[in-house]
């Protein structure tokens, strides 16, 4: 329940501070005194649209602050589900700069308007004589057959597992159109792979043909320069051989003179062997260097292709066309991963459907079953509120295609007099018939739902006399379950009230504001006396206040 609103520099009020108590709670006032100014001011808590205009300073922020006594556990998930702490005291409250910006906290966590306005449905349902329109608005009409199903659990399941098939179906579309996407390019991509795999690549071949493409170009030129240098070295009468062994012997000779030319002598031996060595590898290499031409227009070939593939995909060399390839494998790979992505994402849409089905299936009958007993409650609190001929038909038709709620449409028909076929709510039911007829619905719903608090914003219009008294009884009877706030200006349901709150206006230094109090057993005798008569009631209008008042 919503035990108290405070008010800070909101339209004609500076600074107020409400405490309501539990069961029906009456608000009168005049005409223009406030009291929609109030519902206003909490409507902001409860995630409405704000204007700095309507402060009664453009030189302070604007503060609402309500706190609500919460009992029912069951509003527990919705707290978790937006990361906030559940207190049986719950603090809603909404701080708006004359900027026009906003900030938003509940229990002091700073929320964003979406979360305070989920929050604050399950807190207040406001109903006024404009709200009564909602009740042409088909998502309302199948609520009412809802609430009384008793499937809210299986409700939720379903809406959560559509959910899921809406992101299942997004993801379908998705993936098709990039499969399509790459399939327009397999093709190329196909041939693009086939002709890097045919060319047979292998890691460091461009630099093995490139060296031996080098040697087969200039093997005449090798072959030369090893020829002259083998005959330098050891072929010709006077080669660096047969010097070097002249110079041997001569050191031979003496060495057993001196240790030091022992160790040259030994030096040059070595120096005679190593020669011999490299002139017998330089004619070894000579040998076996030829000019192929054959080979030569192979290698040329085969460097051709690696240059022309790698120009093709504007690579420099043969590592790079390996990646290209790996590239193409991998595109050509994730085409048919994603073709067996999409069969198996259309196997579980599928799946998805046949399990939405049924659970459709389940609530479609639950709301056939409820249907009977909207209609015959609805109609039992219409003839208790005046209107004894009334009739609600709740037509069920079942639909080809899922949707959020089901595979079920609900069209609330009324008709308020006898012989008058029922129809469309808004074709054939007055002002004070919509009310009463609204009236019925919300008794019915509080009943079934677990909302602690319901105002009622002056849904009295049209009625009088009798019909108000037996009117403010069901809203009476409803105060016994639930917190109601009643906005009214019917003396018949005033008096029905637990507590009384009187709105008023104050006119002083040329300012004009709203002030409301609650009223004590005597202000109460004379408010309603007033509200009977008009000012300065006499004691007939005071005797049947008293009477009214019990």
């Amino acid at each position: 329940m919503l035990q108290k609103l405070s008010i800070r520099n909101y339209a004609l009020i500076d600074t107020l501070d409400i405490e309501f108590d539990k069961g029906l709670n009456i608000i009168t006032g005049e005409t223009g005194a406030g009291k929609s100014i109030i519902l206003g001011a909490l409507s902001l808590i409860l995630g409405q649209r704000a204007e700095s205009k309507y402060f009664f300073s453009q030189n302070k922020k604007c503060v609402i602050e309500g706190v609500f006594l919460l009992k029912d556990e069951k509003l527990t998930p919705v707290f978790e589900l937006n990361d906030l702490d559940f207190l049986s005291e719950t603090i809603l409250r909404r701080e708006i700069s004359s900027d026009g910006k906003s900030r938003s906290f509940i229990n002091d966590t700073p929320v964003n308007l979406t979360v305070l306005k989920q929050i604050g449905e399950y807190l207040i349902d406001i109903h006024s004589q404009h709200a009564t329109q909602e009740i042409n608005d088909s998502e309302f009409q199948l609520l009412i057959v809802d609430s009384l199903a008793n499937h809210s659990s299986l409700l939720g399941s379903y809406r959560i597992a559509f959910k899921k098939l809406k992101q299942d179906n997004l993801l379908l579309k998705e993936l098709i159109e990039k499969a399509n996407e790459a399939r327009s390019k397999q093709d190329y991509e196909q041939f693009l792979f086939n002709e890097l795999e045919q060319a047979g690549l292998k890691e460091g071949e461009q630099e093995e043909l490139e060296q031996e493409l080098e040697k087969l170009t200039h093997a005449e030129s090798i072959k030369r320069g090893l020829l002259n240098a083998s005959a330098l070295l050891a072929e010709n009468e006077i080669s660096a051989a047969s010097l070097l062994k002249e110079a041997s012997l001569q050191l031979q000779s003496i060495e057993k003179f001196d240790p030091e030319i022992n160790v040259l002598y030994e030096r040059l031996r070595s120096t005679i062997i190593e020669l011999k060595d490299i002139a017998d590898e330089t004619s070894v290499i000579e040998n076996k260097t030829l000019h192929s031409a054959e080979r030569l227009s192979i290698i040329q070939q085969r460097l051709d292709l690696l240059y022309t593939l790698q120009q093709k995909h504007r690579v420099t060399n043969n590592s790079e066309l390996l990646v290209v390839q790996q590239k193409l494998a991998d595109s050509l790979t994730q085409l048919i991963s994603s073709d067996e992505q999409i069969e198996t994402l259309k196997k579980n849409i599928d799946l998805l459907k046949l399990e939405l089905t049924k659970q459709a299936n389940e609530l479609s009958a639950n709301r056939k079953k409820s249907i009977k007993v909207v209609e015959t409650a609805t109609c039992k609190t219409l003839h208790q509120v005046g209107m004894p001929n009334a009739k609600l038909v709740l037509n069920h038709q079942v639909i080809s295609e899922l949707n959020k709620d089901g595979l079920d449409e609900i069209q609330l028909l009324f008709s308020a007099n006898a012989g008058q076929a029922p129809a469309p709510v808004n074709k054939v039911a007055s002002g004070g018939e919509l009310s009463r007829l609204m009236l019925a619905i919300k008794s019915l719903l509080a009943k079934h739902t677990s909302l602690p608090t319901i105002i009622f914003d002056e849904i009295d219009t049209g009625i009088s006399g009798e019909t108000a008294l037996k009117v403010g009884k069901v809203i009476a009877d409803l105060g016994n379950d639930m917190q109601i706030l009643s906005i009214t200006h019917l003396p018949q349901i005033a008096a029905k009230g637990n507590s009384h709150y009187f709105v008023y206006k104050n006119e002083e230094s040329n300012k004009t504001t709203t002030g409301i109090r609650k009223l004590n057993s005597e202000e109460r005798v004379i408010t309603i006396a007033e509200m009977l008569s008009g000012k300065n009631p006499g004691a007939s209008a005071l005797q049947n206040a008293k009477e009214l008042l019990g």
